[in-house]
């Protein structure tokens, strides 16, 4: 399950960035310098992350690799071009990446924190279909990707291991942003967390989570899975007893079957069967779930947040799950019947509860927008999918031959994707958008909709 990074797809100039907290070993890439692997925090399997100092020597090693926890292949991965290649899987992978100009002027930069997607079982922060240089390049400011503990070593708890770690140590990254940042060139006045999908879901979570007041102060939740979020309890029960008994010692090959398990026992569980990893409601940090809500109102003053989804979320899955492409491939009725089921599943687990959330949010003191996303590539034939504007706002990568943006959206997207990230950086820097419509670039139809909630 170790597969370790070849050093030649890294690619840049072995560099330090000189701070008050010392010189620390970086990549150089033209005028954009990426900082590899900080350590933000320490935890042994199945324990609470402990913060750690920053450390310009512990990474001094780890600037050609791209750190990742154990896991499976996800069953949608040849959809985004596999991009876990080249990863080395290890469970001491509790890091964080910063992306920033080579050169930083005295005014501190505004900072946004990415949270990666991947059901909460799947993914990383510092991989390569998650390059933000283009984004610092262009509109100068700061990107940190965040790496947390996923699956069954992040979210399944009984009597013996704690629940929610992996929501703990999204915490703990955000803390020592607050902390550190400043010594990058950051403005820990001006932090922007964005995250895509169970990303999403991380950051409406840390804002309801114990200990966070005033934690995050402009979020953007991209394709949150709010709709399936609640009525987990029996799920989770039938995926402990599907996992058996797990400790320190249960090797990796062992751990990731019983994952395995864990997924087939959530079957059957509607919607939320397919996302069957997340957060558990009444466990630290989190309140019982019909508190959430009032947790969300109480937050709420102070927060810049923009909530969006696209028009076509479910089409990602129907290229990936065999039952679905019969289904849109049935004569006649297919594309009516394809068609009808993204409509139900896109308000059932996306647009309802993420529009829902900005109003809760907006009438409890929030500056709270909306946004739905068109974008796809010219002639696609998958359309405004879920994920589609993560290749938008870090191009290149395993997204050039992406099977999700055929025929050529891969190959230009970063043109085409260089309003949306002017807007997320409007958003970093002034807590709002301003422009009612964003259009796609080169290459790419359809528009960004903003509007209040």
């Amino acid at each position: 399950m170790i597969e370790r990074t070849d050093p030649t797809e890294v690619q840049g100039e072995r560099v330090d960035v000189d701070t008050p907290l010392g010189a620390f070993p970086a990549m150089a890439d033209g005028d954009v310098v990426r900082i590899r692997n900080i350590r933000y925090a320490r935890a042994a399997r199945f324990a609470k992350p402990d913060p750690v100092a920053p450390d310009p020597a512990e990474s001094a090693d780890l600037q050609q690799v791209r750190l990742a926890f154990p896991q499976a292949e996800g069953p949608r991965a040849s959809l985004v071009g596999f991009p876990m290649r080249g990863c080395t899987f290890d469970e001491d992978a509790l890091r964080l990446s910063i992306t920033r100009p080579r050169q930083v002027a005295d005014a501190p930069l505004p900072v946004l924190v990415w949270l990666h997607g991947g059901s909460y079982a799947w993914g990383a922060g510092d991989i390569t279909g998650h390059d933000a240089g283009p984004m610092v390049r262009e509109q100068g400011v700061i990107v940190v990707t965040v790496t947390s503990r996923i699956g069954l070593l992040g979210f399944v708890a009984d009597e013996s291991r704690p629940a929610n770690l992996g929501l703990l140590d999204v915490i703990a990254a955000l803390r020592w942003v607050r902390r550190h940042i400043a010594a990058f060139g950051g403005d820990p006045d001006r932090v922007t967390v964005f995250g895509q999908s169970s990303g999403a879901d991380t950051l409406a979570h840390v804002l309801a989570a114990d200990g966070t007041e005033g934690l995050v102060t402009r979020a953007i939740l991209q394709s949150a899975p709010l709709g399936i979020r609640g009525g987990r309890e029996q799920m989770h029960e039938r995926m402990l007893r599907a996992a058996g008994p797990l400790d320190a010692d249960t090797p990796v090959a062992d751990l990731l079957a019983a994952q395995e398990r864990a997924k087939e026992a959530a079957a059957g569980d509607g919607l939320r069967s397919a996302m069957a990893f997340a957060p558990q409601y009444g466990r630290a940090p989190l309140p019982a779930e019909d508190e959430l809500e009032d947790r969300w109102r109480e937050r709420a003053a102070g927060l810049d947040v923009l909530v969006t989804w696209t028009t076509e979320e479910s089409a990602f899955f129907f290229e990936a799950d065999p039952k679905l492409t019969a289904l849109a491939e049935r004569p006649v009725v297919g594309q009516m019947l394809r068609d009808l089921v993204i409509r139900f599943l896109n308000r059932a687990v996306y647009s309802r509860d993420g529009r829902r959330l900005a109003r809760l949010l907006g009438r409890a003191g929030a500056r709270a927008q909306v946004a739905e996303l068109s974008l796809r590539p010219d002639d696609s034939p998958v359309g405004a999918a879920h994920a589609i504007e993560v290749p938008l706002l870090f191009p290149g990568g395993p997204w050039t031959d992406a099977p999700l943006l055929r025929p050529e959206g891969g190959r230009t997207a970063a043109e085409a994707g260089a309003p949306l990230r002017a807007a997320w950086a409007e958003f970093a820097r002034e807590g709002r958008i301003d422009a009612a419509q964003i259009a796609a670039g080169p290459g790419w139809s359809g528009e960004v909709r903003v509007g209040e909630a």
